[in-house]
């Protein structure tokens, strides 16, 4: 593919790497599940630009000691929210909160991975209700935030969708999203809610960016984080992600640098007024080829018409918990 966005950084450049030279100040971004893996350095990077940066978290004992960490360089500027994304009721609460304050920067960071089968408060699957569900009606609870944000800075409010790679094992269930018809797989689970991820960012595009609001998918890249605690270390030696000591094998990124593509998505100029891709490495990725087997995305995953479905399942979906959300 010609024309692919490329930036000065690649899959060994860190989150503050990516952050340096911007300044953010009179900036407010969040970041979901800010308080551990990837998160943590994704608020760090942003607080250190200048911006008043939300960690979104279950866990504010795990925020405070994070908050702490950071108030050494960028002192004031992190603060804690309860956010829980497996109960909508929680989202409509953080919400309720934050009102109209104006948000330039949402990253939707935080995440569960290849859990056994369960269900959310809501009786969601708990992978895409979590990843996928949880996270779309955040987001357009705070769109007024967003749209606020557009105006005020008078620049691109920037949303960050968290997929992966794992995308490749499985499109949206359309009939079946939630498993109630049995043969839960949690690989297939956990890739097709990062496939909603992906077309999230499509479908948040096409909605929004006359409004001044652009969402952009982001695979991180391999990175030993708590996301795993769910694999027993067996499961992730046979995987090939740990070597014979039980450290992460060649290829995998430490935290500092799976935040990066995370970063860039919100702060690269190389992405203003730029919405709807698949983001891996500091870069636009290609589509998925056999001789690039571990990167690119699958075309499902960017499919105009299937964001579309996947908004109106969506509406649909959290409207059957409370409120709905529109795009309208």
């Amino acid at each position: 593919m010609d024309g692919l966005i490329t930036s000065p950084f690649d899959r060994q450049s860190t989150a503050r790497e990516v952050m340096d030279g911007h300044d953010l100040t009179g900036l407010t971004a969040v970041v979901t599940g800010g308080a551990t893996g990837i998160g943590v350095e994704t608020v760090r990077a942003l607080a250190d630009g200048g911006a008043e940066v939300v960690i979104a978290a279950r866990r504010p004992a795990l925020a405070d000691d994070v908050i702490a960490d950071i108030d050494r360089t960028a002192a004031g500027r992190t603060t804690f929210e309860m956010l829980d994304l497996s109960d909508l009721s929680s989202v409509r609460a953080f919400a309720d909160r934050w009102q109209q304050r104006p948000l330039n920067i949402l990253v939707n960071n935080a995440g569960v991975m290849a859990c056994p089968q369960d269900v959310t408060k809501d009786g969601l699957e708990r992978q895409i209700g979590t990843n996928h569900f949880g996270h779309f009606l955040l987001t357009t609870l705070l769109m007024p935030a967003l749209e606020a944000g557009a105006q005020t800075s008078g620049r691109t409010s920037r949303v960050v969708s968290l997929s992966s790679s794992a995308h490749r094992r499985s499109d949206i269930r359309w009939d079946d999203p939630h498993f109630r018809d049995g043969g839960y797989d949690k690989w297939a689970a956990y890739g097709q809610s990062k496939t909603a991820n992906a077309l999230f960012a499509v479908g948040l595009t096409r909605s929004f960016q006359d409004r001044g609001v652009l969402a952009n998918a982001v695979m991180p890249g391999g990175i030993l984080t708590p996301l795993q605690r769910h694999l027993p270390i067996e499961e992730q030696r046979a995987m090939g992600w740990l070597d014979e000591n039980d450290k992460a094998v060649a290829g995998f990124k430490d935290t500092e640098q799976g935040a990066s593509t995370s970063v860039w998505a919100a702060v690269g100029p190389e992405l203003e007024g730029v919405g709807g891709l698949y983001l891996e490495d500091c870069a636009q990725a290609a589509p998925w080829s056999e001789d690039r087997p571990y990167s690119g995305f699958m075309p499902y995953a960017l499919d105009p018409d299937s964001a579309d479905r996947l908004w109106a399942l969506s509406e649909d979906t959290v409207a059957g918990t409370s409120e709905p959300a529109s795009a309208n």
